[in-house]
């Protein structure tokens, strides 16, 4: 019996540190490593110990025989990746492979002084970054968040039917209690407290505060009600505290949503899937009880290009095709949408379609599906006191086709924002740094999204963690991080003087304890608090001590 990485893989490689024969493949010192969708496990190397299963923090690894419904498939995709790999030569050794010569890069001086680091944002980019400094130095760590509790992008990003991946959330809180951490919520930077004082207070300063904007269509029409970014509707069926119970109508009866990447795929499976399974999971309340009422039983998924260069990953579209009750359908009108997939080889994305539904597909039918449409971009949202249709650009003709619709939803990707006091790139909605250190701010880092961009998911930001980490650590040995003026315990009390709503690792566990109690009188895991005052509460036990203030009520 051999092993296999499924659907959930993060891609962090927890997996292959534990390994023992080195049978999953890409590692971090191969040249792809970070360029597949997935890690695989070599079915004629693996031992069968399960290590790579205990150490996975998204529980995406199981033994091949047992894995069922549409995870059986996943054994094949791990097996396929080796028919496709030039093996490595062979070992005379007894695990059948070398081991590099012991490196520890994340180490101090033993008389180095222990450093005090800001990590701004709770998500897992500030998480991985975190967890480095307190695995590997003796450094005390401050977690700051906006809101008044952490997870970031594992909390109020993650759909809430992929409650394995939601597990990295569990892997990072182990942190939050950590003695040499202190943890400080609902703290604002720009509002709260501003860059240079949490700069004065803390030997260095990273900042892990994502990507938070949307990229906007540019056409007639898109700010009519009606249309709304992903981002909104992943915040509204997530219980984000600043988007409203009300911030998304699914009333139509067929959405459209331009993109063609994992969140918009998210998206489609969230508004068709049947609302029974989804409380079972985490999903916001409110959002659940929309769903219960909701019309929606189409969703149209336009992809500019074709499906060759479809941004989604084939684990998602896979997710797809195996969705109870709803049809997935590519809409064929478009010759170059069928020759891509017809001629698509091994690997490429536009081969998994090739046993999809394809036909030109009549809009006036009343179908439970989902409908991908290549070659077609969003030209106009038609309407008056809100979207009644998108006219949608269609090969041959200069008018394009009108498609019904009374929920436009824009997915074409994330923007970082201006922070106080840090320098910005507009152009690129990034920082500027150099391997992390943020250019002309001594002592200050950056570390995912915000340091390279909206690309790559949770995994991704370990790499880019121990980048900034490495930074970091150097400039502290070479002595070029500006010595801090004021104390832990003088920022402690300048956060209490000025955010009303601060909550610590007690008040983070505290409301932990009221979402799975509520949780557990629904039937479910937990059940989010799904406003700021609400948390504020929860961690407090319940009593109010003062007015809130802040965004999202």
């Amino acid at each position: 019996m051999t092993y296999a990485i499924t659907q959930t893989c993060c891609n962090d490689a927890t997996c292959i540190a534990v390994c023992p024969v080195n049978c999953i493949h890409p590692t971090p010192e191969e040249p792809d490593f970070g360029t597949t969708e997935m890690l695989y496990i070599d079915p004629q190397s693996c031992i069968d110990c399960g290590a790579c299963a205990d150490a996975c923090p998204v529980d995406a690894i199981f033994p091949a025989d047992r894995l069922t419904g549409r995870l059986r498939e996943y054994e094949a995709i791990n097996a396929e990746y080796y028919t496709h790999r030039t093996p490595p030569p062979a070992m005379a050794s007894p695990t059948f492979h070398t081991w590099g010569a012991p490196a520890f890069h994340r180490s101090l001086p033993a008389d180095f002084a222990p450093l005090r680091i800001a990590v701004v944002g709770t998500g897992p980019a500030g998480m991985y970054a975190a967890e480095d400094l307190l695995l590997h130095t003796n450094a005390e760590v401050t977690l700051i968040d906006r809101l008044p509790v952490a997870g970031g992008l594992v909390r109020y990003g993650v759909a809430p039917d992929h409650p394995a991946t939601k597990g990295a959330g569990e892997a990072f809180a182990r942190f939050h209690s950590h003695p040499r951490v202190r943890l400080r919520l609902g703290v604002e930077i720009g509002r709260d407290v501003t860059a240079e004082e949490l700069s004065a207070h803390h030997d260095a300063v990273i900042y892990a505060v994502g990507a938070p904007a949307d990229r906007r269509l540019g056409i007639p029409g898109e700010e009519l009600p009606g249309s709304v970014s992903a981002t909104s509707v992943v915040s509204w069926y997530n219980a984000q505290p600043e988007t409203g119970a009300d911030a998304v109508d699914v009333s139509a009866e067929r959405v459209v949503v331009v993109g063609n990447g994992n969140v918009a795929l998210d998206v489609a499976r969230v508004l068709v899937t049947d609302p029974d399974s989804l409380a079972g999971t985490d999903i916001a309340d409110h959002a659940l009880t929309a769903l219960r009422g909701t019309r929606v039983r189409e969703v149209v998924l336009l992809g500019r290009r074709g499906p060759e260069h479809a941004a989604y990953t084939a684990s998602e579209l896979l997710a797809l095709k195996h969705l109870p009750g709803v049809e997935l359908v590519v809409d064929g009108r478009d010759a170059r949408t069928g020759e891509a997939i017809d001629s698509a080889g091994y690997g490429e994305k536009a081969a998994l379609l090739r046993d999809v539904t394809r036909e030109t597909v009549d809009w006036s039918r009343d179908r439970r599906r989902i409908v991908l449409r290549f070659h077609s971009a969003p030209v106009e949202a038609l309407g008056t006191g809100g979207v009644r249709a998108v006219r949608v650009s269609e090969e041959g003709s200069s008018a394009g086709t009108e498609i019904g619709a009374g929920l436009l939803v824009r997915a074409i990707g994330y923007r970082g924002v201006r922070l106080a006091g840090l320098p910005f790139d507009e152009a690129a909605g990034t920082v500027p740094h150099a391997a992390g250190r943020i250019t002309g701010l001594p002592g200050g880092y950056v570390v995912g999204w915000i340091k390279r961009g909206p690309s790559g998911g949770i995994g991704a930001n370990r790499a880019c963690a121990e980048e900034t980490v490495g930074t970091l650590l150097a400039d502290a040995v070479a002595g070029a991080l500006p010595a801090p003026t004021g104390s832990q315990e003088a920022f402690r009390k300048l956060l209490r003087s000025r955010s009303r709503g601060l909550v610590d690792a007690r008040g983070l566990a505290a409301i932990d304890r009221a979402e799975r109690a509520r949780g557990r009188e629904a039937g479910r895991p937990r059940v989010k608090l799904a406003t700021v005052p609400e948390l504020v509460a929860a961690a407090r036990g319940g009593r109010w001590r003062r007015p809130v203030r802040g965004p999202g009520f």
